[in-house]
């Protein structure tokens, strides 16, 4: 696996980013590459581990020592191959999975992973930028349509595998173009929208078919979809956000996060937003309420609107600088870390609940805070106010939105609300019908979202056809 002491000799390197001072000022990426020798170089280091540790943290199963092995060895037709075997988006994968790859790589018990992420990433841009990458085409059609509701990345993975085995795949999505939240959430610093649009043509044309604008439960009945496809797979997400229910939270000035993020990147993409509210943070103190990854996409996007402030507050105590190797590795470690946007100028406070908003005229202009004890129970005499023009909540997502469509399902729901179906079959509880993705696990990661899209392919086809060629 890559150069056998290579570990040894080569020092761990990684893809950097435009100082902060100028990647702000524009919505554009702006991750540093590493040259083609050095990517080499960081695959040589995979080390003949015995067990690839990499691959329990891997959602999407990539054979992550074996790609590596073929771009040390200048073989990156080969790699790019076995890549898209396990991840139909590696773009996507390389540029907005967290990696959980990288913290069970047996070098991070040094901490010094294998810089995977970045790896994959090289193979993908480079298949793409040599024409390498082109739609592939089943002549063998079944006569079998699939109508798939949602084109996120799970919708979107089980769509190419369901056309590559030779279905009639129809994709129905609610917002004007495709990608769900990879579109309407992940800012476009961090995914350029040209890389879903390159996917989506590919797509197109292996004879998938984008339907936009159609709200299924709304402008789309789903006995009609049941009626006129063979099969129907959900995978709308989890939609529903988080609410902090408080005095006050009827503010104008108070928005939950993807409202604000969604209108950017439709503002970005030229979609006409002109019938709903303006929201900016241009020229505001901004307070986002969440210490995750969303919370985070909205410090970016305020700073380049031209905040004046950006303050983030996290229920959740400051985890720790460092891991205990020995009780967290290989899995996924809590531990302190500090996002590229956050490095921009964010000021940050942990253990923070949310007592009241506080507004003039119907607008919010104060975020009234106090101190929380490890159990969330407020502390005695610490109550504090953040001044506040705009109020973004990114506290997460509860489960699928039921208005409409699932409840006019009438699908059984787990006890968080996310629809019932195992990963198994992938099917609910009513006939021909099967979900996938955040909408059947809650909210999950991107890598989780392509595995389950390209699972629940496979049950599809196998439920179609008795029997599948395609993946696990």
């Amino acid at each position: 696996m890559g150069k056998v002491t290579g570990f040894l000799e080569i020092e761990r390197q990684d893809r950097t980013y435009k100082p902060a001072s100028d990647r702000v000022r524009s919505f554009d990426e702006f991750t540093l590459p590493l040259e083609k020798t050095e990517v080499q170089r960081q695959a040589a280091r995979c080390m003949d581990c015995g067990i690839p540790f990499c691959h329990q943290g891997c959602p999407v199963n990539n054979q992550i020592p074996d790609w590596n092995d073929l771009v040390y060895r200048d073989d990156w037709t080969r790699a790019l191959r076995n890549l898209h075997s396990t991840n139909n988006f590696p773009e996507f994968t390389g540029r907005v999975c967290p990696a959980p790859c990288e913290a069970s790589c047996t070098l991070n018990i040094e901490d010094m992973p294998v810089t995977i992420r970045t790896i994959e990433c090289a193979i993908v841009d480079k298949g793409w930028r040599e024409g390498e990458i082109v739609p592939h085409i089943c002549e063998d059609k079944t006569g079998k349509r699939v109508a798939i509701v949602g084109s996120g990345p799970s919708g979107m993975a089980a769509a190419q595998q369901l056309a590559r085995v030779g279905h009639d795949v129809h994709v129905y999505e609610k917002d004007e173009k495709a990608g769900g939240l990879l579109r309407y959430g992940i800012p476009n610093f961090k995914l350029d929208k040209s890389l879903i649009d390159r996917r989506v043509e590919q797509m197109s044309a292996e004879g998938v078919t984008f339907h936009y604008g159609k709200n299924v439960g709304k402008d789309l009945s789903i006995e009609w979809l049941e009626s006129d496809y063979d099969a129907v797979l959900l995978t709308g997400g989890s939609e529903q956000p988080r609410n902090l229910p408080v005095e006050g939270r009827e503010l104008d000035g108070v928005h939950f996060a993807m409202e604000f993020l969604g209108q950017q990147n439709r503002r970005l993409g030229r979609e006409d937003i002109s019938r709903e509210p303006q929201i900016t943070a241009a020229g505001k103190h901004v307070v986002v309420i969440g210490g995750g990854d969303t919370g985070s996409d909205c410090i970016g996007t305020s700073l380049r609107q031209g905040a004046l402030s950006v303050t983030q507050i996290e229920i959740m105590p400051r985890p720790p600088e460092k891991e205990d190797k020995g009780t967290t590795w290989p899995d996924w470690p809590n531990k302190f870390r500090t996002s590229t946007s956050q490095e921009e100028g964010a000021e940050r406070k942990f253990s923070i609940g949310t007592s009241k908003f506080e507004g003039v005229g119907g607008r919010v202009t104060a975020v009234h805070c106090h101190e929380v004890t490890a159990d969330f129970k407020p502390v005695a005499d610490t109550q504090f106010t953040l001044k506040a023009d705009l109020v973004l909540l990114a506290m997460g997502f509860v489960h699928p939105i039921h208005e409409g469509m699932i409840d006019d399902m009438q699908l059984e729901r787990d006890d968080r609300g996310n629809v019932v179906a195992n990963t198994d079959d992938y099917r609910t509880s009513r006939q021909k019908v099967f979900a996938a993705g955040d909408m059947r696990r809650g909210q999950s990661l991107i890598v989780w979202a392509i595995r389950e899209g390209r699972q629940a392919a496979r049950a599809i086809d196998e439920y179609l056809e008795g029997h599948s060629d395609l993946p696990r």
